[in-house]
């Protein structure tokens, strides 16, 4: 991985773990993030006149609706996921792909992994799933009872469904950033934030249905009430968190980008212990450095 992407996905990872944080600080996730297609949805009906559409092939716009649809998913699961648990808890889980893409990216893309950068996912899944295990406050020690309470409970349910949907979308967002690359994209927009916009609308295909089913009524029009500042703000740094991974996306292994924006786990443990009052235990604490250690043996070594 060259020092430009790397930057690219480590500031990317810093973006995500910010937008997070505005969805957990949020009084309704669901909502908030119902709110966040307004903004994002406009932009892209902008961006349609700017575009040639015609240029696109076809197997672009199947890889679109692919992975829109995983990318829904993941939305509404970590949507519900931090309405029931702690950033710092459910956070690590939902962002374990690393752990599972290489088993699909190798065999399936043709991803070639070196023995560093393999021993650097490793690392960065068991700092992860520490940080998961860990608990709260004092040595984090986890007894069996509350270890079956972690794998059962709801919130910990949605936080699996989105670690699935990123394992899905980290393979099918690459085809897709190759397959748009692969010709020119007529028009000023870049293309991998054309991209966004477009994966973010096929993504409100699945997601606000779903939320608007599952939401307490009156919610939406609090969060559009009181919350689209902050929502519009999210959006905005939506579009540059996951553009920068898109571009990254050209010319790194999808295996080795997802490993390193998982340097976010440690960002988002920063956040939530001096806003949201969280209060991780030691365990937790080494898993996040732990996490960005593999972090750097992948730039090193991948």
């Amino acid at each position: 991985m060259t020092a430009e992407v790397l930057v690219l996905v480590l500031l990317s990872a810093l973006i995500h773990a910010v937008w997070s944080f505005s969805i957990k600080g949020s009084n309704d996730p669901l909502a908030f993030n119902v709110v966040q297609t307004i903004p994002l949805t406009i932009a892209f009906v902008i961006t349609l006149f700017l575009v040639d559409l015609s240029s696109l092939s076809a197997r672009f716009y199947w890889l679109l609706a692919t992975t829109g649809i995983a990318h829904g998913v993941y939305l509404y699961g970590l949507s519900l996921a931090l309405s029931g648990g702690d950033l710092s808890l459910v956070y690590p889980i939902a962002r374990s792909t690393p752990a599972f893409l290489p088993l699909i990216a190798v065999p399936l893309a043709g991803e070639h992994l070196t023995a560093g950068g393999i021993i650097g996912i490793a690392t960065v899944v068991v700092g992860m799933w520490t940080v998961q295990f860990g608990g709260a406050g004092g040595t984090g020690r986890l007894d069996s009872g509350s270890l079956w309470h972690r794998l059962t409970a709801p919130h910990f349910r949605f936080a699996y469904l989105a670690l699935a949907a990123t394992v899905v979308y980290g393979l099918l967002d690459k085809a897709l950033m190759l397959e748009l690359t692969a010709g020119a994209l007529p028009g000023p927009i870049p293309p991998a934030v054309f991209c966004f916009f477009a994966l973010w609308l096929t993504c409100s295909v699945f997601f606000v249905p779903a939320a608007l089913l599952r939401m307490k009524r009156g919610s939406l029009g609090r969060a559009l009430r009181t919350e689209w500042k902050r929502a519009t703000g999210a959006a905005v740094i939506s579009v540059v968190g996951y553009s920068l991974i898109l571009k990254a996306y050209e010319t790194a292994p999808a295996s080795y980008v997802v490993a390193v924006r998982q340097a976010s786990v440690l960002f988002v443990l920063g956040l939530s212990i001096a806003f949201l009052g969280e209060r991780p235990g030691r365990l937790r604490i080494i898993g996040a450095f732990a996490t960005v250690a593999g972090v750097a043996l992948v730039a090193i070594a991948g």
